[in-house]
């Protein structure tokens, strides 16, 4: 804090005291006094006011007793006895900055009023009017600049409230927008996707029934999309849940998890669905990546199924793809590469789809980033998911994507 704001700030007395002393020995020392100087006495009751300031800075209302009686005995011993009363005025100041309760203000002016009072006993009437005027600066100056002071501080107090409740109020806006988003979001799931989803899988499974005199390989065929339907449908279901119940949701980092010691065979069931579809996969799983953290767990297990699945559509179901998932000091190491030969199916639509900018934003929610882009024989995905995450990191920058005009697969 700067200089002038420790000057008045009540936690911090001490400065203002040695402001007030180092000016009464100015003014002892340096201010011409005629052919009078300073008395010893006048030394002593400066001193013993200066003694006690320091001694009871932290408790004002004492201070103020102590300086007032300081005050009178000064105004009975010595004529010139402006030490004291700048102690006494300067006593009053701390009041009025610290007090708790106004009446406390008005009893320790009115005690200082009373103190000055005494110097003016038996004095002529143009003497008194002279003292009232001293009287309304010893007094009236103190207690206007104290109480400037504390408007000042409560001022400031309600600003910073107002702000953090004005935080609050956009936090808890936030959270209702995102729960309203989340359930219009799980409406559309719920009615649209997985009504679909239902359906071609209840129409696979009557075609299994129906049809009973097909080749094997085609009944496999129907089998694997009977059974990935049904995982579909229940993955759907499961994330309609999740998201018509925000609070089961925690933080933004995932909408669904999965437990530890699944992952391992959730990613094998991908590679092996990959497989399935004619792609070469060889995997490279660290033993590690059973104890990661459902959210990390989960992300590691989405972004393989996404690049695998674009693998078989864009590279071809001849193609060679490499897998490496490996847990390196807490960070998740994960990357996915294939050789970019073969056709593409019969059948898959070409472009427009929304892969790579979700297994992107998968990744940045978790302070990682995604590095997507042809390599010198195919294609490569690969990002690192930190231990902890922190906050959400920018998007790759344009120079790590694929350069404009090199043909490269369309992500899905």
């Amino acid at each position: 804090m700067s200089w002038p704001g420790r000057l008045f700030d009540m936690r911090d007395p001490v400065v203002r005291m040695a402001l007030l002393i180092l000016a009464g020995v100015q003014y002892l020392l340096f201010v011409p006094h005629a052919d009078r100087p300073p008395t010893p006495t006048q030394w002593i009751l400066a001193v013993l006011a200066f003694t006690v300031g320091l001694a009871v800075h932290r408790w004002p209302v004492v201070n103020l007793l102590a300086q007032a009686a300081l005050l009178t005995v000064a105004i009975g011993l010595v004529d010139d006895f402006t030490i004291n009363q700048v102690g006494a005025s300067w006593a009053l100041l701390e009041v009025t900055i610290c007090a708790r309760r106004a009446r406390t203000i008005w009893l320790s002016a009115a005690l200082l009023v009373v103190v000055d009072l005494t110097d003016s006993l038996g004095d002529p009437a143009g003497q008194v009017a002279s003292g009232a005027v001293g009287l309304a600066l010893e007094v009236g100056v103190p207690v206007l600049l104290g109480l400037v002071i504390r408007t000042n501080r409560e001022l400031s107090r309600q600003a910073v409230e107002r702000a953090l409740a004005e935080q609050r109020q956009h936090a808890s806006e936030s959270r209702a927008a995102r729960a309203d988003e989340r359930s219009a979001i799980a409406r559309e799931l719920h009615d649209v996707v997985a009504h679909h989803v239902a359906s071609m899988v209840l129409r696979v499974g009557v075609a299994r029934h129906v049809l009973t005199d097909l080749d094997p390989r085609v009944g496999e065929v129907f089998d694997d999309v009977h059974g990935t339907g049904t995982a579909a449908l229940a993955e759907l279901r499961r994330l309609v849940a999740v998201l018509r119940n925000p609070d089961g949701v925690r933080g933004d980092a995932a909408l669904t998890a999965i437990e530890p010691a699944a992952l391992p065979a959730a990613i094998g069931a991908s590679i092996d669905r990959a497989r399935q579809a004619g792609v070469t996969v060889e995997a490279d799983l660290d033993p590690a990546i059973g104890s990661l953290d459902a959210v990390r767990g989960m992300a590691v297990l989405r972004l393989t199924q996404e690049a695998l699945t674009n693998v078989a559509k864009h590279a071809g179901t001849s193609a060679l793809a490499h897998l490496v998932v490996a847990v390196r000091d807490g960070s998740v190491h994960w990357e996915v590469t294939d050789n970019g030969r073969g056709g593409v199916p019969v059948g898959v639509p070409a472009g427009g789809g929304h892969g790579i900018t979700g297994m992107r934003e998968r990744v940045e929610v978790l302070g990682g980033r995604l590095e997507a882009g042809p390599t010198d024989t195919g294609w490569r995905v690969r990002t690192v998911l930190p231990a902890v995450a922190p906050a959400p990191v920018g998007s790759v920058p344009r120079e790590r994507e694929a350069p404009a005009g090199t043909p490269a697969p369309e992500p899905a």
